[in-house]
């Protein structure tokens, strides 16, 4: 039976991954809310999507739904709102009755994810998160092949993803609000460093500013070298030549890892995932919470040996 769900922050730049999964899942988008009323998108969805820009209306009209008949009331709500309302949002959610998908990252500080899982408790829903490359076929066929290895492997990670002006100017550019760079575009690569590569047995970081953070992690099975910026200008001049926008790498023993394509529906197969009882809760977000907060607290380190090549040059 196909499940009712509403999403928060419909109008943000992710929620159309969550729109088309929803969609593509055979489920039916009851409700939305966004301050911000450039929302025409839902009408590629439905004419019968409820429309709010204050979240206590939305509220309301959930707790409304839940009241009411069983076919009517809200099963899941979609979490794509700024990063430092998601432990607020899954909360709401939680209380009208409502599991959870949220966009990484679930929380920016790892103190909030023990609060969320009391609520799951007292609520007996589920709050599900979205680690999109933990599904990505390319990167389980890794997994597999490295899962009986008892090798300590050098890992180098880079990942470039060009922004403009706006990006400081926004939300994201706050990181009160965003975490920083390390949490806002890189959670999900050090989450798939750690299900790769095992837990965290040190920090050290190199190089952290607004537009770009570089360190080093000691994990169980791998050394990594890591360096994230939204900045173009550090993109490889192959790139730039190209007109990409995008630059995103990771080398295990100096081999790279080909997992540039089958990015585009991802969402779908988290939320198939999710939908069929698999999907990646608190416990699942916990390390990835944890490290990139660590990496925000880390001093910064003379650069060393262990340095990414890029801060070198």
């Amino acid at each position: 039976m196909a499940k009712n769900f509403a999403v928060i922050g419909v109008g943000g730049y992710i929620a159309p991954r969550h729109l088309r999964a929803i969609k593509d899942t055979g489920n039916r988008l009851l409700a939305a809310v966004d301050p911000k009323d450039s929302v025409g998108v839902l009408d590629q969805y439905s004419f019968d999507i409820r429309f709010f820009t204050e979240i206590e209306r939305f509220d309301r009209y959930l707790e409304k739904l839940r009241r009411g008949p069983e076919s009517e009331r809200i099963h899941y709500v979609s979490i794509c709102s700024p990063n430092y309302l998601h432990d607020a949002h899954c909360r709401l959610a939680l209380r009208v009755g409502a599991d959870v998908i949220c966009e990484k990252p679930l929380v920016i500080n790892p103190w909030n994810l023990d609060a969320l899982e009391e609520i799951e408790a007292e609520t007996k829903r589920r709050v599900n998160t979205i680690l999109q490359l933990r599904v990505h076929p390319s990167l389980i066929q890794l997994r597999e092949s490295l899962k009986d290895s008892k090798e300590i492997h050098d890992v180098e990670l880079t990942y470039i993803t060009s922004r403009g002006p706006w990006y400081q100017v926004s939300w994201k550019g706050d990181h009160e609000k965003s975490g920083g760079v390390a949490t806002n575009i890189g959670i999900h690569f050090f989450d798939l460093l750690m299900w790769l590569f095992g837990s965290v047995n040190g920090v050290k970081m190199y190089h952290k500013d607004d537009d770009r953070m570089s360190g080093f992690i000691e994990l169980e099975r791998a050394r990594v070298r890591w360096f994230l910026s939204v900045d173009r200008n550090d993109l490889p001049e192959q790139a730039k030549a190209n007109n990409k926008t995008t630059y995103r790498s990771i080398t295990v023993d100096g081999k790279e890892i080909e997992f540039s394509e089958g990015f585009t529906d991802l969402h779908t197969k988290v939320y198939e995932e999710t939908l069929a009882g698999r999907g990646f809760g608190i416990k699942d977000a916990r390390p990835s919470v944890q490290l990139t907060y660590d990496i925000r607290q880390a001093p910064i380190s003379p650069l060393d040996t262990l340095a990414h090549p890029l801060l070198k040059k």
